[in-house]
């Protein structure tokens, strides 16, 4: 069963689980998206009392609370129990191109350099990790929802600003991987 968990699997079955969830949610009104939990848990918590944003019947999202509790849990499972501690593979081209970032192949999922205890408890890697929060927090918040929210979900219900928003996305991201990423390392 072990192995059956840990191999690598095809690219269709992702596709076909993802839409699979996508016709089950749009069947029972429901919109897929991780950035709508935090609104949900300050609801829950009593901001809605202080803030009308807030100030929604949240008990309709506890699905969505559940999810989000499913997935760090399956994330803990995933690398406690079904890790085969094998690195990522990924292209020489990508572990050059690191190399030149003074970022090693990685040994285990991450790069050490980005990914570890020693990263996050320094300036800089506490510095780009708050940065990086807030920006990912604003422009969840400004597009109105996150990448998984418009790409999977905005996206499936034909929704145009989801159709810009993953565009937006896409634009951001080979911004930050060609010429911000190279600045900061």
């Amino acid at each position: 069963m072990h192995d059956f968990f840990t191999q690598t699997w095809t690219w269709w079955f992702s596709g076909l689980t993802i839409s699979a969830i996508m016709f089950f949610l749009i069947y029972f009104g429901q919109r897929f998206g991780f950035s709508s939990n935090l609104r949900t848990i300050c609801a829950v918590s009593g901001a809605g009392k202080k803030v009308p944003f807030f100030n929604f019947n949240w008990k309709t999202q506890i699905w969505n609370i559940v999810f989000l509790l499913g997935a760090v849990i399956g994330g803990f499972i995933a690398n406690q129990f079904l890790s085969n501690d094998v690195p990522v593979q990924i292209s020489t081209l990508t572990i050059q191109d690191l190399a030149k970032l003074n970022i090693s192949a990685p040994t285990a999922l991450q790069p050490a350099e980005l990914f570890s205890w020693d990263a996050v408890f320094s300036i800089k890697g506490f510095s780009i990790l708050a940065f990086g929060g807030f920006l990912v927090g604003f422009g969840s918040r400004y597009a109105g929802g996150c990448t998984s929210g418009h790409a999977i979900s905005g996206l499936s219900d034909l929704q145009w600003p989801s159709f810009i928003a993953v565009i937006g996305f896409f634009i951001g991201g080979l911004v930050m991987t060609h010429f911000i990423f190279p600045l900061i390392f």
